[in-house]
């Protein structure tokens, strides 16, 4: 059984990738700091924070669901301004493919536990 969520695959992938997501950003152009730089990194750290958040509460599932589902909304948050930084061509369509698939990983993951809460929950409800 994992005893922290920093030991959750998911959580390890969705911080790896919000490093990931900081570091392309900086080179964004400095018109976009307070826009899409900004947004984009905040909700690329929600997904990990989320998730953080919802292991601390799964003694109730529905709280613990309702964390999951706010970092599922963050992710896919995460996807749009991803692709709003290809088409703006702030990053190349190799640095988006390779963050999408990580994304897609997360995704996946995140709807599973949704899923399956009772596998992670510390009660029944």
């Amino acid at each position: 059984m994992v005893s922290t969520f920093k030991e959750l695959i998911v959580y390890q992938k969705a911080h790896k990738l919000a490093m990931d997501v900081y570091e392309l950003s900086k080179n964004f152009p400095k018109e976009e700091k307070y826009s899409l730089t900004d947004q984009i990194r905040r909700s690329s750290r929600s997904v990990s924070s989320n998730i953080a958040e919802s292991w601390a509460k799964r003694l109730y599932i529905k709280s613990f669901v309702n964390k999951l589902t706010d970092s599922l909304g963050e992710e896919f948050e995460t996807e749009d301004w991803l692709d709003y930084s290809r088409d703006c061509k702030y990053i190349s369509d190799a640095e988006y493919e390779h963050i999408m698939s990580g994304y897609d990983e997360v995704r996946k993951m995140l709807i599973s536990m949704i899923n399956n809460p009772e596998k992670w929950s510390l009660k029944q409800e």
